[in-house]
């Protein structure tokens, strides 16, 4: 039967870029040096909170953004919520001058983050006196769920961060807050909740850890990404943007934060990424909504393909800067051929029993069995390494046990971006490039519907 080399070859320059790339990244994490601090007064910092159908949690990010960074400006993009969303946001600027409501009607409103984090700049921009210096302003993105470090400003001030005049934005480290929660479903049996109690701890794993050191590597690459909650940008590198493409953030981008970075780069800024700070978010303990979120970005990570050329022949990026970008956002595109040579080794595997018959199929694959466990072997070891470190930094009080399971559990979990890229593919060759609103856990309902989807 024959068999073409790239059956064989692909899979094996897929494992030797992941173990590259991972081993690039722990080291990066591992002698990381600490940040040093700046003097946040030294700059004008405003917080833009994008909300649809946030009733559940926009009182308590607002009010403990205002605590917690008094000079700074909160400016919530309610984007024509059916909830009480911007009922609640404009009490609290009736009585906090540096509380904003920018307020979205439809059918202008729901044309996703992008289209609403634009709105909040307009407004800005008619705020601010026109003598006001915009390199000294720092617009920072949190999410409507939202917990920033009380400190992370001194930390972004410093000389990793706008200390240095050419950095034009900083992404901080995102962390699970109820990654210690027993219970997540409170009103589920006993099994939900231990799926659910590993579903969120891997979403903490993978962002304070993995997510963080793949970052630092890109700082040494020269093409850190930004995310979408915990992203400062100088406002003077937004107005860059913005006279070059007519906005600052793409309009139909499903990875708008994103695609926001890789537009800066393309200008001339840097961008740095700072472990040593964070913000805190919930961490899904849904399935169904978990793989929506994730299909999402999968997809907004096939919209970037089309920035190749420009990547390439960009002499703000350089030749490592260019790998690892386009190692980044062709993922999906890597899993999709992983996905369909599977397929046609498992076809040739059947044809090839069906002519020798199933024991000479067998005995062949037995065989290679070395090879098999070999792979297996450093296909899983990344992310069991990953453990100890996660446990050091985020859950010292669990046992070396209890973080090598997490390790090799993370592998399992990883699994989950070859469904989310195959579903993604399949809703940009229908069409669909909605934004789909990933629903709040209820963890502060008072009162009211929780934020939903559509």
């Amino acid at each position: 039967m024959f068999t073409s080399p790239l059956l064989l070859i692909f899979p094996f320059f897929l494992l030797a870029c992941f173990l590259l790339y991972w081993a690039g990244a722990r080291h990066a994490y591992l002698r990381r040096p600490e940040a040093e601090t700046g003097n946040a007064d030294a700059f004008d910092w405003h917080f833009f909170v994008p909300c649809r159908d946030e009733e559940a949690v926009v009182d308590t990010t607002v009010e403990r953004l205002r605590a917690d960074h008094p000079r700074a400006h909160v400016w919530v993009i309610d984007d024509d919520s059916d909830d009480r969303t911007g009922a609640i946001v404009a009490e609290l600027a009736e009585t906090d001058r540096r509380v904003h409501l920018v307020s979205r009607v439809r059918p202008h409103a729901r044309q996703g983050k992008g289209a609403a984090l634009n709105s909040a700049y307009d407004e800005l921009n008619q705020f601010l006196s026109k003598d006001t210096d915009r390199e000294r302003v720092v617009v920072c993105v949190i999410d409507a769920d939202g917990q920033l470090d009380p400190y992370a400003l001194e930390r972004v001030s410093g000389p990793t961060g706008f200390g240095d005049p050419e950095t034009g934005g900083v992404q901080v480290s995102v962390r699970m807050r109820n990654a210690g929660d027993p219970r997540p479903l409170p009103d589920r049996g006993r099994f939900r909740n231990a799926f659910a109690r590993l579903l969120v701890r891997m979403q903490d794993m993978e962002f304070s850890v993995s997510n963080a050191g793949m970052q630092l590597l890109r700082g040494r690459t020269g093409s850190v990404g930004l995310g979408g909650n915990g992203q400062f940008t100088r406002l003077s590198a937004l107005d860059r943007i913005a006279a070059a493409e007519r906005r600052p953030w793409q309009r139909g981008a499903l990875l708008e934060d994103y695609e926001l970075g890789l537009h800066m780069i393309l200008n001339g800024d840097r961008i740095s990424h700072i472990a040593d700070t964070w913000v805190s978010q919930e961490g899904l303990p849904h399935a169904r909504r978990f793989l929506t979120q994730r299909t999402r970005w999968a997809q907004g990570n096939l919209q970037c393909v089309r920035y190749a050329p420009r990547i390439v022949s960009s002499r703000h990026y350089g030749g490592k800067g260019v790998l690892e970008t386009l190692y980044t956002f062709l993922q999906p595109v890597a899993h999709l051929v992983t996905l369909a040579l599977c397929a046609v080794m498992f076809a040739l595997l059947g044809l090839t029993a069906a002519e020798d018959g199933f024991g000479a199929a067998f005995g062949g694959m037995l065989a290679l069995w070395p090879l098999v466990l070999g792979l297996a072997v450093v296909s899983v070891l990344p992310f069991v390494l990953w453990g100890p470190v996660y446990r050091r930094d985020r859950a010292a009080d669990h046992s070396l046990l209890s973080a090598l399971l997490w390790g090799l559990a993370l592998w399992l979990y990883a699994y989950h971006l070859f469904p989310a890229s195959a579903r993604g593919f399949v809703r940009m060759l229908r069409g669909r490039n909605g934004w789909a609103k990933t629903r709040r856990n209820a963890e502060a309902v008072t009162s009211g519907p929780i934020a939903i989807e559509s």
